[in-house]
């Protein structure tokens, strides 16, 4: 399956490693899908946890930031969209349709209100990610 992961899910797998979340990320690590990424979103990734909110309060080091974001270039497919979206309620969350259409992918993973009202999008399902791991 190839899946775009919502930088929201992303933390909360850092920040929440037994939950659900963490069940995105273990799934990854185990190849059980491929996350489909750009480099904006992983700019965005490191940029939300690299913040001193997260340094301090969750305990998230760089080396923490780092193997995530090896994780995801190991197990996942860069991908360079053509053309752009302007559709979501908030334009910042739009990155995650471009790459879903630049990738092909069969789903898109958020916990993001601003974007499972578009669902399905261009017949890519977005889903939380219980729903995701159900359908794995």
């Amino acid at each position: 399956m190839r899946a775009v992961i919502d930088t929201n899910v992303l933390v909360s797998a850092l920040l929440r490693r037994q939950g659900v979340s963490g069940a995105v990320l273990s799934a990854l690590t185990d190849n059980r899908f491929t996350a489909i990424y750009t480099t904006e979103m992983l700019v965005e990734g490191i940029d939300v946890l690299g913040r001193a909110k997260f340094r301090t309060k969750y305990q998230i080091q760089p080396a923490d930031i780092a193997a995530l974001i090896q994780l995801i270039r190991l197990r996942g497919e860069l991908v360079v969209p053509t053309h752009s979206v302007a559709i979501c309620r908030d334009p910042r969350d739009d990155k995650f349709l471009d790459a879903a259409l630049a990738g092909q992918v069969d789903c898109i993973v958020s916990g993001d209100a601003d974007l499972h009202v578009l669902s399905p999008f261009e017949n890519i399902p977005i889903w939380p990610p219980a729903e995701f791991l159900a359908h794995l």
